[in-house]
């Protein structure tokens, strides 16, 4: 499927976080990305967050736009010692390709091997994105959902 838009990344800027925001806040993205901030509602806590990512050189953060609309980002950062993917797309754009290339554009650009990424257990889409990319699951977790409040099991992928 050939998307009828462009798609293009550029590095995070700081009033990009505004847009990243308003996407988190949406119920049904947060439930599905399970693994969210205990308050997705408290702006300061949040800008102050990525604030900090975007002024940390181990950090790639991503910028996806749809022609000249800001869809989504992306980012590679390390946890534990390990490289691991993130993405958001807003709702609106689920289905369309965008995060699976997003992904690939990633894993172009940053060539940290292996790379993990984590998907709540019943988040389905994510997890085809990571297996489109190569990635395969090598196991699971089970850790606290603040997003639906309960512990949850998360599936965890590998590239490399």
């Amino acid at each position: 499927m050939t998307p009828n838009f462009q798609i293009q990344f550029r590095p995070t800027e700081l009033p990009d976080l505004e847009v990243f925001f308003q996407f988190q806040l949406d119920s049904k993205a947060n439930y599905l990305a399970a693994f969210t901030a205990k308050d997705p509602t408290n702006k300061p806590a949040y800008l102050e967050k990525y604030a900090k990512h975007l002024a940390d050189p181990s950090i790639t953060m991503l910028t996806i736009l749809v022609d000249t609309t800001i869809v989504g980002s992306i980012a590679k950062f390390i946890l534990e010692g390990k490289a691991e993917i993130t993405y958001w797309i807003d709702r609106d754009y689920w289905g369309k390709g965008i995060a699976t290339a997003a992904l690939q554009h990633l894993l172009s650009i940053e060539t940290t091997r292996p790379i993990f990424g984590r998907v709540a257990f019943d988040n389905i889409g994510s997890r085809r994105v990571l297996e489109k990319c190569g990635f395969n699951m090598i196991g699971t977790d089970k850790g606290f959902a603040n997003a639906r409040q309960a512990e949850i099991e998360e599936l965890i992928f590998r590239l490399g």
